[in-house]
């Protein structure tokens, strides 16, 4: 990782075509392992589902599958041509997640896969989701784990980095099998999510923490992901 100053619309943007490929490779991300169990953590299908910066569509489209009316939308107008491509049927459109082109109680789940991190106003968007669901509605998201990012091992110990609190907006280079991508985002410590939860008057109805698990089967000792289900109090 390298800290930097940054703008994560612009960088997604840039790193569009690179992120199509990455997230169209089978079982290139963790996301090929988490999906089934994070769909577990969903509720039923209902009316309508908002996928909260949906990238180039693939968990759109695993939702479409499993019988959600689902809307996608991204900042990145390059990602979001890439998912109507992949998925016809589907409704995609370009947008900012501070500012959604939906009326009040439009959804009754909003989900956002890995997004929250990736969005410079992170609770501007936790803000919108809230006033976008429906009085009974529940908000599903999936962020990388605050211990990941702000947190290391040494000799078998967690130790906190002098960063944790503050959060950083970070660029990290990954290739794997032949596939570059850069990732950019920012780390939070979980205090500023729940912040944004409890200034949006959400409450925390579900926790997971998924047990993270290498291309070659073995386990993490430390989470990648935690997952929160929320609702309105």
């Amino acid at each position: 990782m390298v800290q930097v100053m940054g703008n994560a619309a612009d960088d997604w943007e840039e790193h569009a075509r690179k992120w199509i490929e990455w997230a169209r490779t089978p079982d290139l991300d963790s996301y090929w392992r988490y999906r089934d169990a994070f769909f577990d953590f969903l509720p039923p299908p209902g009316k309508s589902t908002l996928d909260i910066a949906c990238g180039e569509g693939r968990l759109s489209r695993d939702l479409a599958e499993r019988g959600h009316q689902v809307t996608g939308f991204d900042v990145s107008p390059t990602l979001i041509e890439a998912a109507r491509e992949a998925h016809p049927g589907g409704e995609y459109l370009v947008a900012d997640a501070g500012d959604l082109p939906f009326e009040d109680g439009s959804f009754d789940l909003v989900v956002a896969y890995c997004a929250l991190m990736d969005i410079d106003d992170m609770a501007g968007a936790v803000r919108e989701a809230t006033r976008v669901l429906t009085p009974e509605g529940r908000l599903a998201i999936s962020v990388v784990h605050p211990a990941n990012t702000g947190v290391k091992t040494e000799d078998g110990a967690f130790v906190v980095g002098d960063t944790y609190f503050e959060g950083t907006y970070q660029r990290e280079v990954v290739e794997r099998d032949g596939v570059p991508m850069v990732f950019a985002g920012y780390t939070h410590p979980l205090t500023k999510y729940t912040d944004a939860f409890e200034a949006s008057g959400l409450l925390i109805e579900a926790v997971r923490e998924p047990k993270a698990v290498h291309r070659d089967g073995s386990v993490s000792p430390y989470p990648w992901h935690l997952w929160l289900r929320v609702i309105k109090g």
